[in-house]
């Protein structure tokens, strides 16, 4: 894996005063990129496109189980602490609780739960820290065959146009070879070449003075699955299909295993 945040940009990036603070995440580095430089080797285009400061939502798509750890991976060579928003109920094991909390992971109640905060209150303490996090639009891997980003839900929309937050679309590609959708084998060795591409903030100018209601949500959820499409487009070198794979219409379930 290479040192550098975006090998293929001649912007060079600065680290935040967030990552420089002390914290679990050295430790974690310290123990993770070792052996993610065995298993990969990382191309970041355009890092220089997140935030060095300030709140941000990174999103992006979403086809193996290992996606996590290389985007946390690359949120740190970028800059940014890898946040990700987890089960409330995890933060109540022994340990497990204390690692997500010392990594700055944000708990979430399921919805209708009364004894904490649902995901759009939790993304509401991002503008208060200055943090971001990475929220996967999808909700799951994609159902697409060829692994294309699929419909996605609402979620980052409502966190986004609720709070006002940046959206940075991110695309990767590669995380395949290392681990299968659905796949339960991580190839070690050779090394998997990976590519991740970071696009501009999401335009939701046209859904900010709309009510905030189904249509409009939807609305911006599709323009930020149009944009991570359109930076997964460029790293694969062909064009999506012209329709997005939707899993109601082909008979799967939106949660869960695969289904073919």
């Amino acid at each position: 894996m290479s040192d550098t945040p975006e090998p293929l940009s001649s912007t060079s990036v600065k680290r935040s005063t967030e990552k420089s603070r002390p914290s679990i995440f050295w430790l974690l580095a310290a123990l993770i990129l070792p052996i993610a430089r065995v298993m990969m080797k990382i191309t970041i285009i355009d890092g220089h496109k997140l935030p060095r400061s300030g709140p941000f939502i990174l999103a992006p798509n979403h086809f193996s189980e290992i996606d996590p750890i290389v985007i946390g991976i690359a949120t740190w060579k970028m800059g940014r602490v890898p946040r990700f928003m987890a089960k409330a109920s995890l933060f109540r094991i022994p340990v497990v609780g204390w690692l997500l909390r010392s990594s700055g992971q944000i708990p979430v109640e399921r919805e209708g739960s009364a004894r904490g905060k649902g995901p759009i209150e939790a993304a509401g303490d991002l503008v208060t820290i200055g943090g971001g996090v990475i929220v996967y639009p999808e909700g799951t891997l994609t159902r697409d065959p060829q692994m294309w980003p699929m419909r996605g839900k609402t979620g980052a929309a409502r966190m986004a146009l609720t709070h006002d937050l940046p959206v940075i679309p991110v695309a990767h590609w590669g995380t395949q070879k290392v681990m299968a959708r659905y796949g339960k084998k991580v190839s070690f060795f050779p090394p998997k070449k990976i590519t991740i591409k970071v696009g501009d903030v999401v335009d939701l100018s046209a859904c900010a003075d709309r009510p905030r209601d189904s249509a409009t949500f939807a609305e911006a959820t599709n323009t930020i699955m149009n944009a991570i499409t359109a930076e997964l487009e460029m790293i694969r070198h062909e064009d999506a299909p012209d329709e997005r794979w939707d899993p109601t219409k082909h008979n799967q379930k939106e949660t869960g295993r695969f289904e073919s």
